[in-house]
């Protein structure tokens, strides 16, 4: 670009909740400064024509597990985080928490060290860190180790605490069956992102441990307790209460299109589902295998499996969890953007809105097939 100001029109304008037609986006000193009706744009800039295709901020992913090859299991360093940040940067996300699946405590707190010196270093897009076990239930373990699930001790307890303080956020996945409520609410009072996830606990166990302070649920419908007739798990709990969201893997494959349309339709506010890829190691690459823990994970037709055929993580990106929103569950394109945006970005204390830097901003196409930075830098 040859001048400060530049204009993007003739396409859709994302402003963080209403998607705007016959509106350009203006940039002036890096900084997005106005959303404006087409006719009354200034003539004086640079005019990009966005040929039908949509400007949003960029993704906030909630569950990242791995990409450009590497797990965070594998090595849990700054290096493995900022090549995740990367590859994940390349499919449109601005902010993301790297997330370690169940592991030994040394590992965990590997982790820890480094996602706080990867926060200190500035490693683009890194808002934190997802733990994801190990105090999980074994019966819902899904692809996690279950030998290394085991229940929260005081010492866990206060490492997590710990490192609530250096982190700008701290998401951990806790299962009643191994945390007790109180453990709950001193997460929660300590800073700390508490979701549900991995457990068979019933629907009166999860509502009260969201009193608890639990906030958030992790993959809805995977790896816990269903909606039954007489008794509705935490999946029913997810959806009857208003003080939890919940992520969800829209992939069609996690969990059926129709399914997500239920769920959607019965969602109940203030607690909205947010989009998360559960992105592994494939995430950015072409690679048709890879191993967690030494155990070989399989990439069939966008389906990542263990030997046994147990799902292990998805092969997803936000783009894609949009366009299946959009086009196979019928959610309306605004609400779908939001999910991977917006309200993720609120779970986690982040601004995310039409007001951002230039590097913020995706393009996504029209199709709803890929995405691009609005200004490239690659």
């Amino acid at each position: 670009m040859t001048t400060d100001r530049v204009i993007f029109r003739n396409g859709a304008i994302f402003d963080g909740k209403r998607l705007l037609s016959d509106h350009a986006l203006v940039f002036s000193g890096g900084q997005s400064v106005e959303i404006v009706a087409d006719a009354e744009v200034a003539a004086v800039g640079d005019h990009i024509d966005l040929n039908g295709d949509i400007v949003s901020p960029g993704y906030v992913d909630l569950q990242v597990n791995g990409g450009d090859g590497v797990m965070l299991n594998d090595d849990p360093s700054v290096e493995t985080i900022r090549r995740i940040a990367q590859a994940h940067h390349r499919l449109g996300v601005a902010a993301l928490l790297p997330t370690l699946i169940t592991d030994t405590s040394e590992k965990t707190r590997a982790a820890i060290a480094a996602a706080i010196q990867a926060v200190k270093e500035g490693v683009p897009g890194v808002a934190g860190l997802h733990l994801e076990g190990p105090h999980l239930s074994v019966a819902r373990k899904g692809a996690h180790d279950g030998d290394l699930i085991c229940p929260m001790s005081d010492t866990d307890l206060s490492v997590l605490l710990e490192a609530a303080q250096h982190l700008p956020c701290l998401k951990v996945t806790v299962a009643p069956e191994t945390v007790s409520e109180q453990q709950v609410g001193a997460l929660s009072d300590g800073g700390i992102l508490v979701s549900l996830g991995h457990t068979d606990a019933d629907f009166a166990t999860c509502q009260r441990y969201a009193a608890a302070g639990a906030r958030c649920v992790t993959h809805l419908f995977n790896a816990m307790s269903q909606l039954g007739n007489r008794e509705p798990g935490l999946v029913g709990s997810a959806l009857a209460n208003g003080g939890l969201s919940a992520g969800l893997i829209a992939d069609g494959i996690h969990v059926h299109p129709e399914t997500m349309r239920a769920a959607w339709a019965a969602k109940s506010g203030p607690g909205q589902i947010y989009l998360v890829s559960d992105a592994m190691a494939v995430a950015g690459t072409d690679l048709s295998e890879f191993r967690l823990e030494g155990r070989r994970i399989t990439r069939t037709d966008g389906r990542l499996t263990l030997e046994d055929g147990t799902l292990a993580g998805a092969d997803l990106d936000l783009t894609t969890a949009i366009r299946v929103l959009v086009t196979q569950v019928g959610v309306p394109l605004p609400d779908a953007l939001t999910a991977a945006t917006t309200y993720p970005a609120q779970l986690i204390g982040q601004t995310h809105g039409p007001s951002m830097k230039r590097d913020q901003m995706i393009r996504i196409s029209a199709n709803l097939e890929k995405c691009t930075w609005l200004f490239p830098t690659e």
